[in-house]
């Protein structure tokens, strides 16, 4: 489910006709100085992060002046949410509230339809009150049940004169979230004010994965569940996700344990990835982030897959674990790998579990490609379970030293050179140093071309148009794998990641 920020909410909120605080969104305590100025009363600021509790969690201030709002909008922007920074605050008017109501709209799976949750005393603790939550009946066109409603708020104490209005409010939230295709849309609390307002004080929404397309207008650019605003890494890795459809990759960061080691980890398949997870935590190890490339994914995705995961700072290891039984032919995973480990010039230690089709094959490559890098590689099997692995592994970082390695990028000296032969792929260029191609070098590289190369003069060339090799990408980084094992390092696949590689 892909999450909106409160103040994206409120603006939803205010469209469909509902009556939210005045207020903005601000990044710098200049600018919540200059919007308590502009409000001319008693504000709030409230921390922008995915995540209930901001008040328990000192996440929310409140403020008499333009000059105390901008001290709390400094110490609320300095806050982390798990080991992400807090980007922007909300500055609100205060309210006059006379009473609060919890609404709640969701889809229930169980029952296949959308859900309308009621409670006439709202706010916070509402999750301690479920006796007091009604049920109210919502059809599929998202139109609510309004004499429920009504029933449910005659018994409250909102006021006689309030309670059409309040009735008003709750059906449009139930159309809004039908609109925007909402998994849940929650205002909590709608509040009635002394002044007789009906105001929509607080919400949460989150969007269905699969309707954000529709949704352009929403601003939403990764559609996944996410417990904090995506990173840098997370929106390259989603571009990458949506640009190759062949196979899967979810890539996503999480807050580090300041105490403990942190190392990169890279699943296959979501049982087997939460098994590994389990081991390597249970050998002392903190988690950078949770990636998954699985479903046959190409060599390019499990390539760029370790990249991202290698541009992570502080790693004193890279831990590849998931399925013991993919498949999946898990010779393509060793061969991305193996060159993003040889591009990285690989200073860490990596443990890579390759259980499934073509394992034999897939450790053996993995390791001989590997074998002059300055920190080991060590690959295993579907029968070297998730924790021997861990174990292996452990020993591994504990006799290379346990530090962080710095790593950056390398390609060969022929890329871009003018006696170099090169043509395009799908993103990105293949380079084939001609000058260097004598008779073996160049029988090497017809040899694992699967085809897509042909000797002229002595040179290995396109056989095919260039048109047809673009997709090829898998085919030509074996070719560059198998060249670098036999000695006759010729050929280099380039796929700059964009917003990870300077050349991008």
């Amino acid at each position: 489910m892909a999450r909106l920020h409160e103040y994206q909410g409120k603006a939803l909120l205010k469209g469909a006709g509902l009556n939210v605080p005045r207020g903005a969104a601000v990044s710098t305590p200049d600018e919540a100085r200059r919007i308590a100025t502009e409000l001319a009363g008693p504000v709030v600021i409230k921390i922008q992060a995915w995540t209930t509790g901001r008040k328990a969690m000192g996440g929310v201030a409140f403020a008499n002046t333009p000059e105390e709002a901008a001290t709390a909008a400094q110490r609320l922007l300095a806050m982390k949410v798990g080991a992400f920074p807090v980007e922007q605050v909300l500055v609100e008017e205060q309210l006059s509230i006379e009473h609060e109501v919890f609404v709640s709209m969701s889809i229930d799976d169980a029952a296949r339809r959308p859900v309308l949750l009621l409670a006439v005393t709202g706010g916070t603790g509402i999750e301690d009150r479920a006796a007091d939550v009604a049920r109210i009946s919502v059809n599929v066109n998202g139109t609510a049940d309004r004499d429920a409603i009504k029933t449910r708020l005659a018994a409250s104490r909102i006021r006689a004169d309030q309670q059409s209005s309040v009735t008003d409010a709750i059906t449009k939230i139930a159309a809004l979230a039908r609109k925007i295709e909402a998994r849940s849309l929650e205002v909590n609390p709608l509040v009635t004010t002394k002044d007789g307002r009906v105001m929509a004080a607080d919400c949460r929404m989150t969007i269905d994965d699969y309707a954000v397309f529709r949704h352009s207008d929403l601003g939403i650019d990764i559609a996944r569940e996410l417990d904090h605003p995506p990173t840098r890494l997370e929106r390259i890795a989603y571009a990458i996700e949506q640009d190759d459809h062949r196979g899967t990759f979810y890539f996503a960061q999480l807050p580090p344990d300041p105490e403990k080691p942190l190392i990169g980890f890279h699943g296959a398949g979501g049982g087997g990835s939460m098994m590994s997870m389990d081991a390597i935590t249970t050998a002392g190890f903190s988690i950078a982030n949770f990636t998954d490339t699985s479903g046959n994914p190409s060599v390019a995705k499990v390539y760029r897959a370790a990249r991202i995961i290698l541009a992570q700072p502080g790693l004193v290891g890279y831990f590849g674990s998931g399925s013991g039984v993919a498949s999946q032919e898990q010779f393509h995973s060793a061969y991305g790998l193996a060159k993003a480990f040889l591009e990285m010039n690989l200073a860490i230690p990596a443990v890579i579990r390759l259980g499934g089709n073509s394992e034999d094959r897939a450790v053996e490559i993995l390791e001989d490609a590997c074998r002059n890098l300055p920190a080991p590689v060590r690959g295993f099997k579907k029968d070297d379970t998730p924790a021997k692995c861990a174990e292996v592994f452990a020993k591994l970082v504990q006799q290379w030293g346990s530090k962080p390695a710095t790593m950056t990028r390398t390609v060969p000296a022929f890329v871009g050179a003018a006696s170099a032969y090169s043509f395009p792929i799908s993103g990105g260029r293949v380079w084939i140093d001609h000058a260097s191609c004598d008779g073996v070098a160049t029988e090497t590289v017809l040899l694992h071309s699967a085809g897509l190369l042909r000797g002229e003069d002595r040179k290995p060339v396109l056989a095919i148009p260039e048109a047809e090799v673009a997709t090829r990408d898998s085919d030509l980084i074996a070719c560059e794998i198998e060249c670098r094992r036999a000695g006759t390092p010729v050929v280099f696949v380039d796929l700059p990641i964009l917003g990870l590689d300077d050349r991008s």
